[in-house]
């Protein structure tokens, strides 16, 4: 549901004990972490168990498995995700009884009160870039608070309270909620026309990012209409790249600065778009006055984050990896990135795609373009679409994805039940290949499950 930002917001001190509804996605945990170090009263719920919920009760965070209206007693600010329902008994009884009812923007912005803000934004990498810019500054010695739109490995977490006065914060155009924020850094890593469903045109939501640059003392990004600082592989950008190498899993680049040499970086995880949210990570930093190299030796640092080309398992000679890419301009990228991880290998395998759509609204306008893309894997399995916070269509499956791939139908497979996905990736791997498991919806407990089959399968065959 959509929750209006409230026309004074308040500072995290002067919420009172404060409830998240959705407390274990990955917004709504971070914002909550924030608060609780900061020595906010901070309770929450969630429909489903899971690693997140169990990580914030171990924390001290007292999180429900369920939503009950009882949950609300004594609370005073309520902050809820845009996934949750307007009958869900917590946002009715939020109403009912007059507590504070924000959106999660409003809680973000109730923790920026006082401190340096950098904002990432952009329809791709964000989650990465604010990653890369956090681990950066750490290396720098500017110990930044942040907050992250995923688990980050090298950070061991998605948010903390660091001892600087800068906060670094991924900011989402979702439903609007980075045009609450007023950074003194705006990042844009770049504009593709997404969320159709609440901007309703690709031009609404270019301007959102216009608006959202203009917010900024500083908007650093790769096109020259929004940024004050160009950052890019392009002769004439503020911050250039040059020499980009992707080979065995690593990427590799030279950056200058405004025409100065500032030496070769190299990151542990492979793809041009991985590079570009380097270089914003980098420009970032040198805005902020720190040494290049320390901000060098941090992005060396970067491990990746979750659900970001992240590697699960390895079982009989076949690679597994999870990542969060649901739109096209995504999948392009992951799979240029998996392609060099096959391509690199000495064993000759085959990249193996298994695809979930997200959302009814962006699989009817972006589903054939979906399909297209992942014509660049070698054997496609689709599943059904998630469709979160929508209500399903009959007329939009995952067939409509899979019927636009451009692959012989024997290598192409729409697998509506998600009981045979599994099953299926199983038969169809062989040593030397990498299964990647892509989507943005609960396709991420598909390749965990996968290389525990596969596990199963090796000791079956060597027990017969």
């Amino acid at each position: 549901m959509k929750i209006p930002v409230p026309g004074e917001i308040l500072a995290a001190d002067r919420l009172g004990r404060v409830h998240f509804v959705g407390i274990g996605g990955a917004g709504l945990s971070g914002i909550a972490r924030l608060m609780h170090q900061s020595g906010v009263a901070v309770s929450g719920s969630d429909a489903n168990d899971s690693a997140v919920v169990r990580a914030l009760r171990d924390e001290g965070i007292t999180v429900h498995v369920g939503h009950d209206a009882a949950h609300l007693d004594g609370v005073d600010t309520v902050i809820a995700t845009t996934a949750a329902r307007e009958d869900n008994p917590e946002i009715v009884a939020a109403i009912a009884r007059g507590l504070r009812l924000w959106p999660r923007s409003a809680g973000l912005q109730s923790v920026l009160a006082g401190r340096r803000v950098v904002a990432v934004a952009g329809t791709h990498g964000k989650t990465t870039t604010t990653a890369m810019v956090t681990v950066a500054l750490q290396e720098a010695g500017l110990d930044p608070t942040f907050a992250i739109g995923a688990e980050v490995e090298t950070l061991g977490t998605n948010a903390r309270v660091g001892s600087g006065d800068v906060v670094v914060v991924e900011a989402d155009e979702s439903d609007g909620a980075f045009l609450v924020y007023t950074p003194e850094i705006s990042v844009i890593t770049n504009v593709d026309a997404d969320h159709l469903d609440h901007w309703g045109t690709e031009e609404a939501y270019e301007a959102a990012f216009a608006e959202f640059a203009a917010r900024a003392q500083v908007t650093l990004a790769e096109r020259t209409d929004l940024a004050s600082v160009t950052v890019g592989f392009f002769d004439g950008a503020d911050l250039h790249g040059s020499e980009l190498n992707i080979d065995g899993g690593r990427t590799r680049f030279r950056v200058t600065h405004r025409g100065a040499d500032l030496g070769r970086v190299e990151l542990a995880v492979p793809g041009r778009h991985y590079a570009q949210d380097a270089l914003l990570a980098l420009a970032v930093g040198l805005e902020l006055g720190a040494d290049p190299a320390a901000l060098i030796r941090g992005l060396a640092q970067h491990r990746g984050a979750k659900r970001r080309m992240e590697p699960i398992g390895s079982v009989a000679g076949v690679q597994v990896y999870d990542s969060y890419a649901h739109h096209p301009s995504e999948i392009r990228g992951d799979l240029e990135a998996a392609r060099s991880l096959v391509d690199g290998a000495d064993d000759g395998g085959r990249l193996i795609v298994c695809f979930q759509p997200h959302l009814v609204s962006r699989t009817r306008i972006f589903g054939a373009e979906m399909g297209r893309e992942l014509s660049a894997a070698d054997e496609v399995v689709v599943m059904d679409v998630y469709v979160a916070r929508e209500d399903p269509d009959p007329d939009v499956t995952g067939a409509l994805v899979a019927g636009a791939v451009g692959l012989p139908g024997d290598r192409v497979r729409f697998v509506g039940e998600r009981a045979d996905v599994v099953p299926t990736l199983v038969g169809l791997a062989r040593p030397g290949d990498l299964v990647l498991t892509l989507g943005a919806g609960d396709v991420t407990t598909i390749a965990p499950a996968l290389v525990a089959a596969l596990a199963d399968a090796e000791r079956g065959d060597g027990e017969g």
